[in-house]
């Protein structure tokens, strides 16, 4: 047995650094990544230049009328099939003027993220229309309500660094209500960076109005977005969609900063091999990024170049693998060679249920994809079913994931204090341990990193506290977050006016 004490000692010392303040977080969001490398350089150079040749001689097609005029003007060549080519100089050009890093900005100055670098955030994506239910455990339409619980829930989340909807309500029944309704949950439950999708582009203008209510005056959102806009302008393969590219021209003119997703999904709008795919889903987020260049040189974009899989027996779309994980590091490790701001997808599982499926899909692919060095991992939290559904429960249990991922990439710092001779020599010849040494208090509480839901008990202790499961423990938590987190970070003479200026239908 051990002396217990200095276990008393330590004990104390651990009470007295609590009351002093709040605990250090031994493993904040923002650790560097880059140490896992799928690819060689010279594999990362012969893709780059299978992209660059794909845009050069296939091009772009269905290019619209008014983004044709704009990218001709930029330097691309009409070609004879009706076709669009983007020259390497072109795409080179985009690349160079494009912003290696930029703020994701927070309506909370406290809550704003630098993204870029070598930095990587966890946070959400998705638009479930499912979500699972909490208490029947089963998958149901996803509703207004749930994007309103799932916010508050996630504003008290520590290692997701921004928000986007996760689900769609359903129960919205037009575009513009599901629109205006979507802001408005995101406006009055974090105060987070966010992201949202607009429907049609004709929705910009009006919600950049109720985000410039909410930030103090007109013109204020412009000059500090703290919302980021999520569209998809390429549709695999490479050609332009034309409803998303009028939203990118609005969104433009709002400055709002864009995240343009490319998902293709191999082996059906794009190769099966692993290299085909990269190339051809490469060239399609250059698309694009020379598209955003063309309008406005120099416009915040995170390059969200997303590799889908599908399960070639069924066609299904697959959240969760291998070649979905080596594939999303590979494209950060592409785009972080490029020097821009990164966007992969991981944690995507195809588990319905929280269970072990569940926890091997998410820990494997988005621990891939933060080892890689993606800036933003996107569907990261709360995401099942192949983002057919989202979880409560998955979101607590998936931030309690990226609190360990963190701690994997911040590594191990190895100086003469920390490699502790003496403190080695003075445990052998005396004590016999180290419980309850100052080295030890203090490594606790710096380097490590300490679960509130993964259960470290004994099986006895297990037993006899009710045998729960991850699940349930995860379920707890949920239950305690939403009946305590009541945020509503708009004012009450603001949110009249918004309320009075659209159709809020606040749950």
């Amino acid at each position: 047995m051990s002396d217990p004490k200095p276990i008393r000692k330590g004990r104390s010392a651990r009470k007295r650094a609590r009351a002093a303040g709040p605990p250090m977080n031994p493993a904040p969001p923002g650790q560097r990544g880059g140490q896992y490398a799928p690819l060689s350089s010279s594999d990362v150079s012969n893709i780059y230049t299978a992209a660059l040749r794909l845009l050069a001689e296939l091009g772009m097609g269905e290019v619209p009328d008014r983004l044709h005029d704009v990218l001709v003007a930029a330097g691309a060549q009409p070609l004879a099939n009706g076709r669009v080519a983007l020259p390497a100089a072109l795409v080179e050009e985009a690349i160079d003027a494009a912003p290696k890093s930029f703020p994701l900005h927070g309506r909370d100055p406290a809550r704003t993220i630098e993204v870029g670098g070598d930095a990587v955030h966890f946070g959400t994506g998705g638009a479930a229309v499912q979500t699972l239910d909490r208490q029947s455990r089963r998958y149901r339409a996803s509703t207004l309500a749930d994007l309103h619980d799932f916010t508050r829930l996630q504003d008290t989340l520590t290692n997701v660094s921004w928000f986007t909807r996760c689900c769609i309500a359903g129960d919205m029944p037009d575009p513009w209500l599901l629109d205006v309704n979507t802001a408005y949950a995101l406006l009055r439950n974090t105060t987070k960076p966010v992201a949202t999708a607009f429907t049609l582009p004709e929705h910009v203008a009006p919600l950049v109005a109720m985000f410039d209510m909410a930030a103090g005056g007109a013109g204020r959102f412009a000059a500090r977005p703290f919302v980021k806009a999520h569209i998809s302008p390429v549709i695999s393969p490479m050609r332009f969609g034309e409803d998303a590219v009028d939203t990118v021209f609005e969104c433009l003119a709002h400055n709002i900063p864009l995240s343009c997703i490319t998902a293709a999904q191999a082996g059906a709008t794009a190769p099966a091999t692993l290299a085909g795919f990269l190339s051809q889903s490469l060239a399609e987020t250059l698309a694009s990024l020379v598209m955003v260049h063309a309008i406005k040189p120099g416009h915040p974009m995170v390059f969200s170049n997303w590799p889908l899989v599908i399960d070639l027996r069924s066609g299904a779309f697959s959240g969760g693998g291998g070649e979905i994980a080596v594939m999303n590091a590979a494209s950060a490790q592409i785009i972080n060679h490029l020097g821009l701001v990164s966007g992969v997808a991981a944690s995507m599982t195809d588990a319905k249920a929280i269970d072990a499926q569940y926890g091997v899909e998410k820990g494997l692919t988005s621990l891939a994809a933060a080892l890689a060095g993606g800036n933003l991992i996107y569907e990261s939290s709360g995401m099942t079913a192949a983002l057919l559904g989202a979880s409560f429960e998955a979101f607590v249990l998936d931030d309690e994931m990226h609190a360990a991922t963190y701690r994997i990439l911040r590594g191990v710092e190895v100086s003469e204090d920390a490699l502790d001779h003496q403190g080695i020599c003075d445990a052998v010849l005396g004590e016999g341990h180290f419980l309850g040494g100052a080295a030890t208090i203090a490594a606790m509480e710096r380097d490590y990193v300490y679960p509130g839901l993964a259960d470290r008990d004994t099986p006895r202790t297990w037993e006899g506290t009710g045998a729960l499961t991850a699940w349930d423990r995860a379920a707890a938590r949920v239950d305690e977050i939403l009946a305590n987190h009541h945020p509503s970070y708009i004012d009450e003479a603001t949110d009249a006016a918004i309320r009075a200026a659209f159709d809020i239908r606040h749950p």
